[in-house]
């Protein structure tokens, strides 16, 4: 009965008897939530040793609320039985360190990698907790800020556009004329085109339709400012795409840097900054080719055991569920 969170409803339908009571009964006495060993502290922290391993990930999810919690997880585990080593209430460094310093050194120093995003307060975690691992920041958290510096000039065009027509229509009522907009060879008007343009900027051209690919050609040459950014976005991710050697890696990276600086893009300047105040664990990913998506994984797997339960009404209860199956 703790595999799924539906169990109680679909076994009090097929008997006809009511599924609020038999959730009651389950949790209160078939279920072995009320001698749980760490339902005392269920609410403010977790912990499980043996789950520990050699290649950890971390990172923060929500429960309810907005209340985030800290979760490390074990890759070996690949998301089934045996992934939670620990979940602490909060991100503040120090409380998460107190907890997993609650796992014994000896345990703690078998890790060799752990993998997160850019957060501070997620590399000081785990430089304290593990300070045998090597740390590596996710590539995609990296990936993520180009492409939404990318999103950021389309958008500021699209409210430019939009600022134009609605200019254009007050001008048109003024002369008592009918405003008809400029529409393009795919049949898009310019305000249309920006904002269908969203999707297909976050790919490869090569996975481009033939519609998204004559769409792009009117962008890029509306719009060279785009054109530009989407090829430093793209190039970005070819370089963590199509180089296993550290070495190149940096080398690569910096004739990015290069780019950027002669692009001008305050945007994409901040995120070559960021990249060079963190590029030695961002480097890190060369060696292994490690990402945190196991941890963006197993959160998806929260959300989705919380949506089956339609929010967290009882957190201890749910973290009692969800730890039988997953810790």
């Amino acid at each position: 009965m703790d595999s799924k969170p539906n169990d109680c409803k679909a076994i009090a339908s097929f008997y006809g008897v009511s599924g609020k009571n038999l959730q009651h009964q389950y949790k209160d006495f078939l279920s072995d939530f009320k001698i749980w060993n760490q339902k005392p502290h269920a609410k403010e922290w977790l912990i499980f040793p043996k789950n520990i391993g050699k290649r950890l990930s971390i990172d923060e999810t929500s429960l309810s609320n907005d209340e985030l919690y800290t979760v490390l997880t074990n890759k070996a585990a690949k998301g089934r039985k045996g992934t939670i080593v620990a979940m602490v209430a909060g991100t503040k460094a120090e409380t998460v360190i107190a907890i997993i310093e609650k796992i014994p050194l000896k345990q703690r120093n078998l890790v060799t990698e752990i993998t997160l995003d850019m957060a501070g307060n997620m590399g000081l975690i785990a430089k304290k907790s593990f300070p045998n691992a090597t740390r590596v920041i996710d590539r995609f958290h990296v990936q993520k800020l180009a492409t939404e510096a990318l999103q950021e000039i389309r958008i500021k065009y699209r409210w430019q556009a939009i600022d134009q027509e609605n200019q254009a229509i007050e001008k048109a009522k003024k002369n008592k004329k009918r405003f008809e907009p400029e529409v393009l060879t795919n049949a898009d008007t310019i305000k249309q085109l920006l904002a269908r343009s969203r999707y297909f900027l976050y790919k490869n051209k090569s996975k481009w339709t033939a519609n998204q690919l004559q769409r792009a050609l009117l962008l890029f040459e509306l719009y060279p400012d785009i054109k530009e950014a989407y090829n430093l976005s793209q190039g970005l991710q070819n370089i963590f795409e199509n180089t296993t050697d550290k070495i190149i890696g940096f080398a690569r990276l910096a004739k990015w840097h290069e780019k950027v600086n002669q692009s001008g893009f305050k945007s994409f300047n901040t995120i070559s900054r960021t990249i060079i105040n963190h590029y030695h664990n961002i480097l890190n990913y060369f060696d292994n080719r490690s990402t945190n998506a196991s941890a963006e994984s197993f959160n998806a797997k929260i959300k989705a055991f919380r949506s089956q339960f339609r929010g967290v009404r009882n957190i201890e209860f749910f973290l009692f569920r969800l730890t039988n199956i997953y810790a």
